[in-house]
């Protein structure tokens, strides 16, 4: 990695001096803060706890939070709304959570067990309380691992000149701020912002900078497979390989799903990603100006296992969700509130029926922000990637936590 003088750190913060004062700063905080984002419910206003998912894949889930906070000083705080909890207490939640549901326990057992032992906390969400649930998935493309007329799109892994800088290291009046992705400008040797899409598409020789993992057949896979973050590539001879997230280019997302409907080619009511891809399909000529609306880049690595959320443990399907980092605890036990497709009949025109579960809060996203976000972790099934391209519901989101002294 390039090294940083002295002269170019001082160019670098006149920059963010001139965005902090003027408001373009991208870290600048939300009126929901950590503090504010979870709300303490007293017992006799908690949900009704219902797993209507029949408590499957919620042990294996659990034990995902549990290794990441193993891997983590025990000391460590985490915050629900103006409390605080360790990490040693968060493992104490957990591992007391598992150990009851061993025991099949009804929903009026259930029910009484979390009255009595965990303090329930509300997502603040929009000003009704909601909070907007929508979902993601592993898709599966076909690939090769070397350019051909056929497959000419690469995947890139995360480029050799991409900078990650931590601005709290230099002033304690940036704690809280997001890392910011840099790149050092040749010619002037000062610190810009890292290539946006656009630049990174026009660029001949960005493969030196960024060995691609792998080569795809479509453009458009490749866009959404940066959507969902981690995908499985279908090679020649039917070989598998799957590629995770690696980095991103630190530019805003921006989505391009808003931009059509700006643009009256997709009705809102009509809006999913099936939607899109279909339009993008049917407009070749137009990618250009669509997809660089969104100047975000995901980079990618391959891995074996898989796929990870941001706390670099396994995601499980309909048990993991993606939350803003900075407002919810990491790893959290949760409960939602939401609707789903039917597994059988499923229809993007049909009513979804109301569906409550217990999930973990281990991922986040470029997209999710704000307390009113959730993002769903599908699974890589048809039924995945339905449920993932059309779910756009409001529900309630609520975190559980055990009470002092339980432990």
């Amino acid at each position: 990695m390039n090294k940083i003088s002295i002269k170019q750190i001082g160019g670098f913060f006149f920059v963010i001096m001139v965005c902090f004062f003027t408001g373009c700063f991208p870290g600048v905080r939300e009126e929901i803060t950590q503090f504010s984002s979870l709300k303490k419910l007293t017992p006799e206003k908690y949900p009704l706890f219902i797993d209507n998912l029949n408590f499957q894949g919620v042990a294996a889930s659990i034990d995902h939070s549990l290794e990441y906070f193993k891997k983590v000083p025990l000391e460590r705080k985490y915050h629900y709304g103006k409390e605080i909890y360790t990490a040693a207490h968060m493992i104490a939640s957990l591992e007391t959570f598992k150990v009851f549901l061993e025991k099949e326990p009804s929903t009026k057992v259930l029910n009484a067990f979390i009255k009595a032992r965990f303090i329930v906390y509300e997502a603040a969400g929009n000003e009704d309380g909601d909070v907007l649930f929508t979902g993601y998935f592993e898709p599966t493309y076909e690939g090769r691992l070397k350019k051909s007329t056929a497959y000419s799109y690469p995947v890139y892994s995360r480029p050799d000149d991409l900078l990650e800088i931590d601005l709290s290291a230099f002033s304690d009046r940036f704690k809280g701020y997001k890392r910011l992705k840099a790149r050092i400008n040749d010619s002037t040797k000062r610190i810009v912002p890292y290539y946006s899409r656009e630049q990174i598409n026009a660029a001949k020789n960005f493969h030196i900078r960024s060995e691609p993992v792998v080569w795809l057949k479509s453009r458009v896979d490749r866009f959404f497979l940066e959507i969902q973050g981690s995908g499985r590539i279908v090679l020649d001879q039917g070989e598998m390989m799957r590629v995770h997230y690696a980095a991103s280019n630190g530019n805003a997302y921006r989505s391009i799903g808003r931009y059509l409907i700006r643009k009256n080619e997709i009705l809102k009511e009509n809006m999913s990603m099936q939607a899109i891809r279909a339009w993008l399909e049917l407009h070749p000529q137009r990618l250009d100006e669509v997809l660089h609306h969104n100047e975000s880049f995901v980079f990618f690595q391959a891995e074996d296992g898989g796929p990870y959320g941001s706390l670099g443990v396994e995601v499980t399907a309909l048990r993991s969700i993606a939350t803003d980092a900075k407002l919810f605890p990491k790893g959290a036990l949760c409960f939602m509130q939401t609707q789903l497709p039917d597994t059988i009949n499923i229809n993007p025109l049909k009513e979804w029926e109301k569906a409550s579960f217990f999930v973990l809060n281990q991922d986040t996203g470029g997209a999710i922000k704000g307390p009113a976000r959730a993002d769903l972790f599908c699974g890589n099934s048809d039924y995945a990637k339905f449920t993932a391209g059309h779910m756009n519901q409001y529900g309630k989101l609520f975190f559980l936590a055990l009470k002092p002294g339980q432990d």
